[in-house]
């Protein structure tokens, strides 16, 4: 992690940022876990944390520079914002949507947007979608689906 990426991600969880940062890079090519730096006796007084317990996690999505925090359970993660996985076939749509949503919350999936076991918010986007959207009657098949089906939405739109 040499060059220095201009804007990252920095995403606060309760207490399992390390874990979260692992589960993410086995899921998604050209990832690597990075610096971690752990809460000393000061720091955990102050934040209510377990000393030696990881404070922050540097970690890389397929060459995207992020970084977690354990901060304690004052604010939670919520739809406002997502995390967009661009995918450029079918397969890729169902394996991120299938390791992604596993364990997650299912009444949160609407429209290729999930919610992972930590409440982080992902959308799950075949590239076609934006040109297959035109069509108003693949828009509102869209809409009724949970994980997209790029085939039958591109059906939907040559009717």
């Amino acid at each position: 992690m040499s060059k220095v990426q201009r804007i990252t991600p920095f995403l606060w969880f309760e207490a399992d940022a390390e874990a979260a940062a692992k589960r993410y890079v086995s899921i998604f090519p050209n990832s690597k876990i990075g610096h971690a730096v752990r809460y000393d006796e000061a720091a955990a007084e102050a934040a209510g944390r377990p000393k030696g317990t990881v404070m922050t996690i540097e970690f890389e999505l397929d060459g995207f520079r992020m970084t977690a925090l354990n901060g304690g359970p004052h604010f939670k993660f919520n739809e406002a914002v997502s995390l967009v996985v661009n995918c450029a076939n079918q397969a890729e749509v169902d394996h991120y949507w299938k390791t992604l949503s596993e364990g997650g919350d299912p009444k949160a999936q609407q429209c290729g947007w999930l919610k992972d076991r930590w409440g982080v918010s992902w959308q799950i986007v075949p590239a076609e979608l934006p040109n297959v959207l035109a069509n108003p009657k693949a828009m509102q098949a869209m809409l009724g689906m949970k994980k997209l089906d790029i085939d039958e939405l591109k059906r939907i739109a040559a009717r």
